[in-house]
Protein backbone atom coordinates (compact mmCIF):
# COMPACT_ATOMS: atom_id res chain seq x y z
CA UNK A 1 0.00 0.00 0.00
CA UNK A 2 1.01 3.31 -1.34
CA UNK A 3 -0.02 5.58 1.67
CA UNK A 4 1.99 4.58 5.00
CA UNK A 5 1.35 7.71 6.53
CA UNK A 6 0.24 11.21 6.85
CA UNK A 7 1.82 13.98 9.46
CA UNK A 8 -0.65 16.99 9.36
CA UNK A 9 -0.02 20.07 11.64
CA UNK A 10 0.23 24.01 11.37
CA UNK A 11 3.11 25.92 9.76
CA UNK A 12 5.98 25.22 11.84
CA UNK A 13 4.13 22.78 14.25
CA UNK A 14 7.06 20.37 14.10
CA UNK A 15 5.53 17.91 11.52
CA UNK A 16 8.44 17.74 8.73
CA UNK A 17 10.74 16.81 11.55
CA UNK A 18 9.06 14.06 13.14
CA UNK A 19 8.09 12.59 9.26
CA UNK A 20 11.61 12.72 8.92
CA UNK A 21 12.37 10.62 12.21
CA UNK A 22 9.08 8.29 10.91
CA UNK A 23 10.76 7.90 7.68
CA UNK A 24 14.02 7.19 8.73
CA UNK A 25 12.72 4.57 11.72
CA UNK A 26 10.72 3.03 9.18
CA UNK A 27 13.42 2.67 6.11
CA UNK A 28 15.93 -0.26 5.80
CA UNK A 29 18.26 2.12 3.89
CA UNK A 30 18.50 5.12 3.00
CA UNK A 31 15.14 6.80 1.74
CA UNK A 32 13.91 9.25 -0.62
CA UNK A 33 13.60 12.78 0.38
CA UNK A 34 10.94 14.26 -2.25
CA UNK A 35 11.13 18.18 -2.30
CA UNK A 36 7.86 19.42 -3.78
CA UNK A 37 9.62 23.30 -3.55
CA UNK A 38 9.63 25.90 -6.06
CA UNK A 39 11.94 28.88 -5.49
CA UNK A 40 9.45 32.20 -5.48
CA UNK A 41 11.79 34.36 -3.31
CA UNK A 42 14.79 34.47 -1.22
CA UNK A 43 13.37 34.01 1.97
CA UNK A 44 11.85 30.29 0.77
CA UNK A 45 15.28 29.42 -0.23
CA UNK A 46 16.37 30.17 3.20
CA UNK A 47 13.65 27.71 4.40
CA UNK A 48 15.12 24.90 2.28
CA UNK A 49 18.26 25.04 3.08
CA UNK A 50 17.55 25.23 7.35
CA UNK A 51 15.43 21.38 6.04
CA UNK A 52 18.36 20.24 4.51
CA UNK A 53 20.71 21.34 7.20
CA UNK A 54 18.10 19.75 9.32
CA UNK A 55 17.93 16.23 7.66
CA UNK A 56 21.97 16.13 6.53
CA UNK A 57 22.67 13.36 4.88
CA UNK A 58 20.24 11.00 6.13
CA UNK A 59 18.03 10.74 3.03
CA UNK A 60 18.31 10.53 -0.93
CA UNK A 61 16.82 14.23 -1.99
CA UNK A 62 14.71 14.39 -5.35
CA UNK A 63 12.65 17.24 -6.08
CA UNK A 64 9.59 17.33 -8.32
CA UNK A 65 7.34 20.11 -8.05
CA UNK A 66 4.16 18.48 -9.85
CA UNK A 67 4.40 15.24 -11.00
CA UNK A 68 5.04 13.28 -7.76
CA UNK A 69 4.07 9.99 -9.42
CA UNK A 70 7.08 10.01 -11.90
CA UNK A 71 10.02 9.51 -9.55
CA UNK A 72 8.01 7.49 -7.16
CA UNK A 73 7.23 4.84 -9.37
CA UNK A 74 11.25 4.50 -9.97
CA UNK A 75 12.44 3.33 -6.57
CA UNK A 76 11.06 0.91 -4.39
CA UNK A 77 12.60 3.06 -1.39
CA UNK A 78 10.52 4.23 1.53
CA UNK A 79 9.76 8.09 0.46
CA UNK A 80 8.93 11.21 2.43
CA UNK A 81 6.95 13.75 0.18
CA UNK A 82 7.39 17.28 1.55
CA UNK A 83 5.37 18.82 1.41
CA UNK A 84 1.73 18.43 0.02
CA UNK A 85 0.45 22.00 0.71
CA UNK A 86 3.30 23.53 -1.36
CA UNK A 87 2.91 20.68 -3.89
CA UNK A 88 -1.13 21.98 -4.12
CA UNK A 89 0.54 25.76 -4.37
CA UNK A 90 2.27 24.61 -7.43
CA UNK A 91 -0.44 22.77 -9.05
CA UNK A 92 -2.66 25.74 -8.58
CA UNK A 93 0.44 28.50 -9.90
CA UNK A 94 0.81 25.74 -13.71
CA UNK A 95 -3.11 26.05 -13.74
CA UNK A 96 -3.44 22.29 -13.13
CA UNK A 97 -7.08 21.36 -11.73
CA UNK A 98 -8.40 19.67 -8.63
CA UNK A 99 -8.64 16.82 -10.69
CA UNK A 100 -5.42 16.47 -11.81
CA UNK A 101 -4.33 16.71 -8.22
CA UNK A 102 -7.24 14.17 -6.71
CA UNK A 103 -6.13 11.79 -9.72
CA UNK A 104 -2.43 12.08 -8.70
CA UNK A 105 -2.57 11.67 -4.98
CA UNK A 106 -4.91 8.84 -5.86
CA UNK A 107 -2.43 7.44 -8.15
CA UNK A 108 0.47 7.80 -5.43
CA UNK A 109 -1.86 5.56 -2.92
CA UNK A 110 -2.01 2.95 -5.37
CA UNK A 111 1.85 2.73 -5.51
CA UNK A 112 3.50 -0.41 -3.78
CA UNK A 113 6.04 2.12 -2.46
CA UNK A 114 5.39 3.20 1.74
CA UNK A 115 4.83 6.62 1.12
CA UNK A 116 5.06 9.03 4.36
CA UNK A 117 3.02 12.79 3.88
CA UNK A 118 3.24 15.98 5.34
CA UNK A 119 0.66 18.41 4.67
CA UNK A 120 -0.05 21.51 6.40
CA UNK A 121 -3.15 21.96 8.10
CA UNK A 122 -4.63 24.98 7.16
CA UNK A 123 -8.85 24.89 7.76
CA UNK A 124 -8.23 26.33 11.37
CA UNK A 125 -9.02 29.81 10.43
CA UNK A 126 -11.27 32.27 9.06
CA UNK A 127 -12.74 32.05 5.61
CA UNK A 128 -10.75 34.19 3.12
CA UNK A 129 -11.95 37.10 1.18
CA UNK A 130 -9.34 35.81 -1.45
CA UNK A 131 -11.09 33.25 -3.83
CA UNK A 132 -7.93 32.04 -4.61
CA UNK A 133 -7.08 31.31 -0.87
CA UNK A 134 -10.21 29.88 -0.44
CA UNK A 135 -9.64 27.87 -3.24
CA UNK A 136 -6.39 26.75 -1.83
CA UNK A 137 -7.67 26.02 1.47
CA UNK A 138 -10.84 24.03 0.13
CA UNK A 139 -8.69 21.83 -2.35
CA UNK A 140 -5.85 21.21 0.73
CA UNK A 141 -8.63 20.20 3.25
CA UNK A 142 -10.01 17.56 0.68
CA UNK A 143 -6.68 16.12 -0.24
CA UNK A 144 -6.10 15.93 3.59
CA UNK A 145 -9.27 14.10 3.74
CA UNK A 146 -8.13 11.28 0.89
CA UNK A 147 -4.74 11.02 2.52
CA UNK A 148 -6.06 10.45 6.05
CA UNK A 149 -8.58 8.05 4.56
CA UNK A 150 -5.77 6.02 2.65
CA UNK A 151 -3.24 6.37 5.20
CA UNK A 152 -2.76 3.43 7.51
CA UNK A 153 -1.43 5.80 10.31
CA UNK A 154 -2.45 9.84 10.44
CA UNK A 155 -0.48 11.90 12.48
CA UNK A 156 -1.31 15.13 13.83
CA UNK A 157 1.74 17.33 14.82
CA UNK A 158 1.49 20.76 17.63
CA UNK A 159 4.57 22.22 19.24
CA UNK A 160 6.54 18.97 17.93
CA UNK A 161 4.79 16.64 19.55
CA UNK A 162 2.70 14.08 16.76
CA UNK A 163 -0.52 12.05 18.39
CA UNK A 164 -1.27 9.34 16.00
CA UNK A 165 -5.29 9.77 15.66
CA UNK A 166 -5.23 6.99 13.30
Amino acid sequence: MGCKALFIGGIKSGKSKNAEDYTLALSHDKPIYLATNEFFDAEMKERVLKHKKQRQDSFETKEEALYLHNIIKKTDKVVLIECVSMWINNMLFHELSEQDMLDEIKSLCLLENEIVFVINDVSCSIVSENKLTRKFVDINGRISQLLAKNAQEVYNTIAGISIKIK
